[in-house]
Parts: C-alpha cells; structure tokens; sequence
C-alpha cells in the first residue's frame, strides 16, 4: 500500500536551536518548518524536496537532540516507548532518519562555538555511523565575515572541513549545495527527480481535527510504520507532515496536521507550552486546505461533538474541498450501531449530509484501507463535468417537478439555464431575470436533485447566481 520511495535521502542533524528548521526552509524555498526560539519546536522530522542543478533528494529536518543517552540506546523499540515521552520518540525517530540517511548535515552554531553538547554528538554519530565520510559539518549563524574567521576551532569535531553558512540570510547556502551534489555525485546517487505528472496527478488530503482524535495514528496505521510521534499530549504534531503513498496506482499525500482547539489555550497540565506555537501551528493547518482537494476531519466517536467540529467543517467548506468524516476511536465503542451514530453526526451537522462517514480505529488498523478508497472515490466525483445538454434535461426536470421559488418580490422567478461553471471543484451558475429572486430553499433544492442525479459525493456544491442585464430599461438576455 505504501508507495515505494527511492529518492535520496539527505538528513539534518544537531541539538536545539542551532538553526536546522531555517536551513530546511531556505533549502527546500517554503516555509515549511515551524521556526522559534523555544527549544524542542520541532517534533516529527520534516521533509522537503530538493533539486540543485542535476540532483533531487529529500531533506529531512530531525527534531532537536536533548538527551543523547536516548539517541545512543538501540534497547527499547519505539513502540514500546511510553505514550507521552515526547521527547524520546523524537529522538528515536532521529536515529532512524539518520541510520537510513546517504547524507548528514550536522549543524553547529558559530556564535555558541563548539558546546560540550556538540562534542557528546559528534561522539554519537561516529558509533552510529564510524564511516564518517558522507557527513558534512555545517557552521550556522556566520553572519559576518569576523564570525566566519573563528570556525576553525570546529575542526577539533573531527568531522572534516566545516562550511560556514548564515541559513536566514542564504550566504553559504549555494556553496553548501554544492558540496552536498559533489558527495553525490561520489556515491552515485541523487538523479530520481519526483516525475511533473507525478507531482500534478497527487492527491493531496489534509487530515485535521481536535487534539488528539487520532489524526497522526492514522497516517501510522496506514503506511504500517511510526512516520509521525504519537502522544496523549495535545499539539503533539506541530507542524503538518506530508506523506506520500501509492493506493490502487494513484499518489496520495496525506498532509497530519496540528489539532485544532481554542487558541492560545493553555493546558493546567502542561502550563509551559508555549501558546505563540499553538497559534503558529493552527495557521499552518488552515492554509494547508487551499492545497487540498480532500479533507478527513476526524472526531473522536467515543466523545461528543461540540461546536469546534462545526467551526472546522465551516473552514472546509469554504475552500470547497472534499470531505470525509472519520468517526476514530470505534474500538472503544461497546454497541457499535453504525445507523444510529450516523443519525446522530448528522443531527449535529445536517448542513454536511452529503459527506460520508467512515468509523474506523487507527489503533488496530480497522477500515483503514476503506478510507483511501473513499478518497480516490471523492477525488473523482469532484471531477465529474456535466454537458450543457445533460444540465438542459435536467433543469427542465426539476421545474416541472418543482417550480422556482422567489426570495422577494412578485413576479414568478424564471430559470433561463443552469450552467456548470469551468473549476477544479463543482461550481453550478442559475441565470434569472434581471429583477428576480430564488428562495435558498430551492438553490438547496438544485443542489441535492444534481446529488441525486450525476454524484457529486463527499464534495460541496456550490451554486451562484447571475442575472440579464437591463438594456434601456429592459432585461437583455446576456449573464451578469
């Protein structure tokens, strides 16, 4: 089910805050990577496409090192790991990154000089991996020609020749790239650039929620591997993670997002997290829906659904973008009628009927393969386009059954055609008369007759309305 990923792999690598978030945006050109002062901001690796001139790899940004002792001790599996040692998982998941890497970029800071935590890492890396050779030491934070004298004392590192860069101004960066396709080019490596039908034909669906509803265990579930860090402590997954994999010949990027609560919020529990992360963090969620073309919006079946879920969906629906409702945690759910829970999501959300709803369990993996169906499902019914003589039919087909209702006024509304307009999502135009009206009721009745008749599941429709103009006081037939 997981896409087979070749691509070369480049990993970076160094304790907190020497700058690798901000060399992994300047690298990968986006702001991918959340970016603060506040040690441990990143959690989940996060990864970026590169291209330098004839070499594509991955850059793959690890989350700070804090405790080496965790770093270096293979003994206990990341799984095993108890739910809410954060930090641990965190650096588990490095190890693997750097274990799989054909490139480390080890990152020091050039105004700190070398720390004893750089030195205990260095350390580290040679017993992980004693052929050192395809490492390169990068000196971050050479501002100004009078930092950049000092980074010869990075050579007691023992890592080969140091390269100073500035990653938030870009001086250095273009040498840097150099370097990485020159070591590249040693290994044989670095030529399987993404292909450009690849990369237009994914399908991209952002999955969000509140905390801890389960989004990051299902990605995990579905490629069968710990890619995201998974706890019981909210805003675990701070920025959003994509992940390729292959279903039925078709890419889907499944974008994890951060949960979506009250922001600025603060947990008694964990009173030093930071809320200035919270609000970053859920600004980054949000603007993932404009690259989406399907949204799975988890809720957590064993709890209620509150207002937040519907403040989501509004989010969702105004960036028309496709929708499921994945009902996780139905492992925890004694009598598991699914008619009546459905009934009842509905009856707190009636305005997304037309969404369907998938009760799964990340934790065991239940129904998971149902969802990438019905992802590839909605991504086709959003395609759907209707010919003008197809919409002609059936408008003649609803106005006999159902005559047109006006908002205002007095004069009988008239309906001269219904028009599917050119867009990457459903879009319906209604022509009326200059001076006329439709009731809400009957757009909301176009809309479910053209449900009914051509699909259109799980993806909203939206219907404008245009009017003729007035030509000398009278109605012309052309479209406002």
């Amino acid at each position: 089910m997981t896409k087979n990923n070749e691509q070369t792999m480049v990993v970076l690598f160094g304790r907190t805050n020497v700058g690798k978030s901000t060399l992994f945006n300047c690298l990968t050109e986006k702001r991918k990577a959340l970016v603060s002062e506040i040690e441990g901001t990143t959690r989940d690796s996060i990864i970026g496409n590169v291209s330098w001139e004839d070499k594509h790899f991955q850059l793959i940004d690890t989350g700070g090192i804090m405790d080496l002792s965790v770093l270096t001790n293979r003994k206990r599996d990341l799984r095993r790991i108890k739910e809410d040692a954060i930090d641990e998982k965190v650096q588990r998941q490095a190890r693997q990154y750097l274990e799989k890497a054909d490139l480390i970029l080890f990152l020091v800071d050039a105004k700190s000089g070398i720390l004893p935590d750089d030195k205990k890492m260095a350390l580290a890396l040679k017993k992980i991996l004693p052929d050192t050779s395809n490492i390169i030491l990068v000196v971050n934070k050479a501002d100004s020609p009078t930092i950049r004298k000092d980074i010869a004392e990075f050579n007691k590192l023992s890592l080969g020749e140091p390269l100073a860069i500035s990653a938030a101004t870009g001086s250095g960066t273009g040498d840097l790239l150099d370097l990485i396709k020159k070591k590249l080019d040693n290994l044989k490596i670095g030529n399987e650039e993404i292909k450009k039908s690849e990369k237009i034909n994914t399908i991209n669906v952002t999955i969000i929620g509140k905390p801890n509803v389960g989004k990051s265990s299902l990605v995990n579930a579905i490629t069968n591997e710990d890619r995201i860090i998974v706890s019981p402590i909210e805003h675990t997954t701070r920025e959003p993670q994509d992940t390729y994999i292959e279903h039925k010949d078709k890419i889907i990027n499944l974008i994890d997002t951060a949960g979506i609560s009250r922001q600025g919020q603060k947990s008694a529990k964990h009173k030093r997290f930071n809320s200035a992360l919270e609000k970053l963090s859920i600004t980054k969620t949000i603007a993932t829906l404009r690259r989406a073309d399907v949204c799975l919006l988890i809720i957590d079946i064993s709890q209620e659904l509150t207002q937040q879920e519907a403040k989501i969906i509004d989010e969702i629906v105004k960036h028309n973008i496709g929708l499921i409702i994945l009902a996780n945690k139905w492992d925890l759910v004694e009598k598991k009628d699914t008619k009546a829970y459905t009934e009842k999501i509905y009856s707190k959300l009636p305005f997304i009927k037309w969404a369907p709803i998938q009760f799964t369990s990340a934790k065991t993996g239940a129904k998971v393969e149902k969802v990438l169906d019905l992802i590839l499902e909605i991504h086709e019914s959003r395609q759907i386009k209707v010919s003008e003589n197809a919409l002609s039919k059936f408008l003649h087909n609803i106005i006999k059954k159902h005559r047109p209702q006006k908002a205002k006024g007095v004069k009988q509304p008239f309906i001269y055609e219904l028009k599917q307009e050119p867009n990457d999502a459903p879009v319906f135009s209604v022509r009326l008369r200059s001076d006329d009206s439709l009731l809400g009721a009957y757009i909301k009745y176009i809309e479910n007759q053209l449900r009914k008749k051509f699909g259109f599941i799980g993806t909203p429709i939206k219907i404008i309305i245009k009017r003729n103009k007035k030509v000398h006081g009278r109605a012309d037939s052309s479209s406002s």
